[in-house]
C-alpha cells in the first residue's frame, strides 16, 4: 500500500509490493474507509457482473475483489505481479470456500510487451483450476476484465494493454477500470492546508515516484477519463463512468474517518447519489470506467 507521502492504494508493480503485502489488509482492506471505498466499487459493478461470467482480474492484490466476484457466481482468473499478494489471496479463497472458482496466476502489467495468450504457462505454485486460465486456442473467452484501485496508474500509456485485452475479451464483453484521477479535491485541499503545495499538486506531475515503504517505490501516472477513453477507443466503447472517493477522502486519511465515523458515514451515503454525476465523475480520488469490447477482428 502506498503511504501518505505517495498516492493511495496502487498495487501493480514487480516485487516492490511483496514488501507491503503482509500489512496491506490491515492498512487498507480492514479499515473503515477501505471497506467503504471497496463497497462503492462493488455497488457500481453489481449490475455488470453476472453469475457464470468469466472474469479476469489484473492486480488482484490480497484477493478481496476476487472473493466478491466468486461469491456472486463468477469464474475468476486473479492475477498480480506480487507472489506474496497471490499467496495471501489464495489462502483467503480457500478459507472462504471459493477456491474452486478462482484461479491465481502471476502477471506483471509492466511486462505487457512480453505477454502471450496463455497465462497458464506462468502459473504460480498455487493450486489453480486449469479450466479458468486463459487458453491460447480460445483467447476471447472473458466476459469482464477488472483492474481496481489504481492498477493502471503504473503504466505510462495503456494502448498496448487495450489491444491485448481486446484479444482476451469477447465482443460485447467489458473492462472495468478503477483509475486514480488527476484531480482529487480532497488531496489538493488537505496538503494545501498543511502548506505542502508540491504534494498537493503531485497528480499534475505524472511519472513521479511513489514510495511504498521499506525502501520500495513505483512510478505513477494519472490519465484523465478523456485520455483513458482515447487509449481504449480502437477496441472498446465507453458505457459508464462514476467517481470513487467523491466525498470520501483518499485512503491515507483513514485516521480522519476513524476519528469522526458518523459524519463520514453520511458522506459515504451521499456519495452514492453523486458518483455518476458531473463534475464528480472527474473530481474524485478514483474514477471507475466501464467499456464494452467492440465487435470485429481484435487481432488487427
Amino acid at each position: 500500500m502506498v503511504d501518505a507521502d505517495a498516492v493511495g492504494v496502487t498495487r501493480q508493480d514487480h516485487p516492490a509490493f511483496d514488501a507491503v503485502a503482509a500489512a496491506y489488509d490491515a492498512q487498507f482492506t480492514e479499515q473503515r474507509l477501505g471497506r467503504w471505498l471497496r463497497a462503492a466499487v462493488h455497488h457500481q459493478l453489481a449490475d455488470w457482473v453476472q453469475a457464470g461470467d468469466r472474469v479476469l482480474e489484473l492486480g488482484c492484490g490480497t484477493g478481496e475483489d476476487a472473493l466478491w466476484l466468486a461469491r456472486r457466481g463468477a469464474q475468476v482468473t486473479a492475477t498480480d505481479a506480487s507472489p506474496a499478494m497471490l499467496e495471501i489471496a489464495a489462502r483467503k479463497a480457500a478459507a472462504a470456500g471459493v477456491a474452486d472458482r478462482i484461479a491465481f496466476a502471476p502477471l506483471d502489467l509492466l511486462g505487457i510487451g512480453d505477454w502471450g495468450l496463455g497465462i497458464g504457462d506462468r502459473c504460480a505454485p498455487i493450486p489453480t483450476p486449469q479450466s479458468l486460465l486463459p487458453n491460447p486456442q480460445s483467447p476471447t473467452q472473458y466476459d469482464t476484465v477488472l483492474a481496481n484501485f489504481g492498477v493502471l496508474n503504473c503504466l505510462a500509456e495503456r494502448e498496448a494493454l487495450a489491444a491485448t485485452l481486446a484479444r482476451w475479451v469477447r465482443p460485447g464483453g467489458r473492462v472495468a477500470l478503477v483509475v486514480m484521477s488527476p484531480i482529487c479535491p480532497w488531496e489538493i485541499g488537505w496538503y494545501a492546508a498543511h502548506g505542502q503545495m508540491r504534494t498537493a499538486l503531485r497528480r499534475f506531475r505524472s511519472g513521479d515516484a511513489a514510495h511504498l515503504g521499506n525502501g520500495a517505490s513505483v512510478r505513477v501516472w494519472y490519465p484523465s477519463p478523456r485520455r483513458l477513453r482515447a487509449e481504449f477507443a480502437a477496441h472498446f466503447r465507453p458505457l459508464h463512468i462514476a467517481g470513487i472517493g467523491v466525498l470520501l477522502p483518499p485512503s491515507y486519511l483513514s485516521h480522519l474517518v476513524e476519528r469522526w465515523p458518523q459524519p463520514f458515514a453520511r458522506l459515504a451515503a451521499w456519495e452514492r447519489h453523486l458518483a455518476g454525476r458531473i463534475p464528480w465523475t472527474w473530481l474524485n480520488d478514483h474514477y471507475l470506467m466501464i467499456l464494452e469490447r467492440r465487435s470485429g477482428n481484435s487481432n488487427q
